[in-house]
């Protein structure tokens, strides 16, 4: 499958100041977040990224749900 978004690209569709829930807060967070994988598709280089420097994502759960909705997203 060959995904045509990059996950941020998805990620910012998510974004909302007035929605509470994990991944529009992560979305808010990573918008801040200029050194973010903008470009990137790939899980285990955005996982590892988050690990070392998503000190605003309470847990890496929430990032395992934003990518799967992203790969349903482009399915």
């Amino acid at each position: 499958m060959e995904l045509r978004r990059s996950f941020y690209q998805f990620l910012m569709t998510e974004r909302d100041p007035n929605n509470h829930s994990e991944i529009a807060e992560f979305a808010n967070n990573a918008f801040f977040d200029h050194s973010f994988p903008k470009q990137s598709k790939d899980y285990d280089e955005i996982s590892r990224y988050l690990e070392l420097n998503g000190g605003y994502l309470p847990s890496m759960l929430i990032f395992d749900q934003a990518y799967q909705l992203y790969l349903d997203s482009e399915a």
